[in-house]
């Protein structure tokens, strides 16, 4: 005798769960009264999960501006590493390593000094910072 030989017993009725007593299954694992008894009374998984879900995300504290920041580049560091011969553009400063991306915008701001004459373009540039370029010899574009 083997699985694959053993033949079905024939006009046995399948077990009907949760029918009621009509069905020979009592309670249906449910108990007696209750709420969690009656049809919908449980509330289901579906709630817990979302419930889980949602504690599991931290809850957000202050205000947060949809408008992204340029990335500021100071004029200490481009005194510390410009010659003066290149025209200052964003491809340069990303391949430079002294910004992240370019997608953001590029900003020069006035903190430090700057002797050496430089000529920057298409960088946004702080009031101060175009001063104290041009008063060096420099350019803004």
């Amino acid at each position: 005798m083997e699985l694959h030989t053993i033949k079905s017993p024939k006009n046995r009725s399948k077990k009907r769960v949760g029918r009621g007593n009509g069905g020979k299954c009592t309670y249906s694992g449910r108990g007696l009264k209750g709420q969690r008894s009656r049809t919908g009374g449980a509330g289901g998984l579906k709630r817990f999960g979302m419930k889980s879900a949602l504690l599991k995300v931290p809850k957000l504290r202050g205000f947060k501006s949809i408008y992204t920041k340029k990335e500021a580049v100071s004029l200490s560091t481009l005194e510390k590493t410009m010659d003066g011969s290149k025209i200052i553009t964003p491809e340069l400063l990303k391949e430079m390593k002294l910004i992240r991306s370019i997608k953001k915008g590029v900003k020069i701001v006035a903190n430090g000094e700057l002797t050496k004459k430089i000529a920057v373009k298409g960088c946004g540039v702080s009031a101060k910072a175009k001063e104290a370029i041009e008063k060096a010899g420099g350019s803004v574009e």
